[in-house]
């Protein structure tokens, strides 16, 4: 599954707009965390617990909106995107979004060879 940020993908050409599909999660801080990362965050420095469990909560996120494509039969998700809110006090969502689309290569015919 080809997931990208763009509209297109080099070699191929979208043949088919299947729709939306997203994925979602959302993460609590723990109290022992918040207790480590609170002394790091009076002495300065990356919160590296918390970039931790944002990265994973933004690969589960994603994972879910392959799995969505997936199942509309898709060979790509084009266009995602990723948003994160605060959900309650000590908890976000991340939400992963896309278009999937059906692909076919381009063929050699179209491909300009310099």
């Amino acid at each position: 599954m080809i997931v990208t940020t763009t509209e297109s993908i080099a070699g191929h050409q979208i043949e088919e707009t299947l729709g939306t599909v997203r994925g979602n999660t959302i993460r609590a801080r723990n109290v022992g965390r918040d207790i480590t990362q609170g002394l790091r965050n009076i002495v300065g420095g990356e919160l590296k617990s918390y970039t931790g469990l944002m990265a994973d909560a933004r690969d589960e996120a994603t994972d879910r909106m392959i799995a969505e494509a997936e199942e509309m039969g898709a060979d790509a998700v084009v266009s995602v995107r990723y948003i994160t809110a605060e959900v309650t006090q000590g908890a976000a969502e991340i939400l992963a979004y896309g278009t999937a689309v059906k692909l076919e290569p381009e063929s050699e015919s179209d491909v300009d060879v310099a």
